[in-house]
């Protein structure tokens, strides 16, 4: 039988959404699954940890039970181990806010069919391949991370902010059980408009150089600086690819004036910005191996690292180091 370890963070998600993990077990032991471990921690740090260590056990499907937060580190952990990621079997099981990789795994949100659809999916080894992008900043300090799903600066930079410091968990969970799992995500990104607008008129524009593959492809002031790694659902409904195309996606939002920024937004929310993107001041590009965000500014700048906060200073750099497989409904 199948070693599976689910390695979930005591606090993601919606209050309804804490209750689903000591669950977990008994209902993968009605499908046949009898040894399934489940580590249950309460940081990415030790997310990461946990994961690390059971592949070096010898354990090859582990199963992430958070928010994307917890799936990045689950990913780390899994890069860790020194194991070949292709002989890994990554899942996501939906415990946390903005869960999109889960859903375009079309895994459920509902625990009973989510652990039906798991069993299912190993037993077949049905999944679909990811690429993996490295994020990095050569002359700052922080360690490079590696992530599947999206990234951004400017105001999807500052979103973070409000979402993901210690003590915004606890509303998140109840924003999550009121709103769904966007209710804190959407909360991000208020607080992070409303902090724009009210800056605006005594902040500075930055202008950036946006290189994809070595080419400088784009240069202007941008509102917002959207990069998603392929389709992430009608969430982010920037990318009709999957995600592990061989390419990866950034979008800029240029900055049309204040008065411009809320329209922007809601047509960036909403997908119709692609209808008429010179309109809107959208700007689309594609890079197979690396992207790079340049500011004229030497200061230090926030960066989303799939909904973490990571501190550039005067480069971000992402590249696409690999490819490890995600396990997907069977149907």
């Amino acid at each position: 039988m199948k070693r599976i370890d689910v390695i979930a963070t005591t606090i993601s998600g919606s209050i309804a959404d804490w209750k689903k993990v000591e669950r977990i077990v008994p209902l993968f032991a009605e499908h046949g699954y009898s040894d399934v471990r489940l580590h249950s921690v309460d940081s990415h740090a030790a997310a990461r940890a946990a994961a690390c260590a059971a592949l070096k056990e010898g354990g090859r499907i582990p199963i992430s039970a958070g928010g994307s937060g917890t799936f990045r580190a689950v990913l780390e952990g899994c890069i860790d181990s020194g194991v070949g990621l292709a002989d890994v079997r990554l899942g996501f099981l939906r415990k946390g806010s903005a869960d999109l990789i889960g859903k375009v795994l079309d895994m459920p949100d509902e625990i009973e069919r989510a652990i039906q659809v798991f069993a299912k999916s190993i037993t077949a080894d049905r999944h679909l391949p990811a690429d993996i992008l490295r994020a990095s900043s050569p002359a700052g300090n922080e360690v490079p991370r590696h992530f599947i799903g999206y990234g951004g600066a400017e105001l999807f930079g500052r979103i973070p902010y409000y979402t993901e410091n210690r003590y915004t968990k606890y509303y998140k969970g109840i924003l999550s059980q009121f709103f769904g799992d966007l209710g804190p995500f959407m909360t991000g990104v208020a607080l992070a408009l409303m902090e724009r607008l009210i800056k605006a008129p005594f902040r500075r524009k930055t202008r950036w150089q946006i290189m994809a593959d070595g080419r400088l492809a784009a240069e202007d002031a941008f509102q917002s600086i959207i990069l998603v790694n392929g389709y992430l659902g009608p969430d982010l409904p920037y990318s009709d690819q999957p995600l592990g195309s061989g390419e990866f996606y950034c979008f800029g939002l240029r900055n049309l004036g204040a008065s411009k920024l809320l329209p922007q937004i809601k047509h960036a929310r909403d997908g119709s910005i692609t209808d008429d993107p010179e309109r809107w001041g959208l700007v689309p590009i594609v890079a197979k191996d690396n992207l790079e965000f340049i500011p004229d500014h030497g200061k230090p700048f926030p960066i989303n690292v799939d909904g973490g906060t990571f501190i550039a200073k005067e480069s971000m750099l992402f590249e696409r180091v690999g490819q490890i497989p995600l396990i997907a409904n069977a149907r």
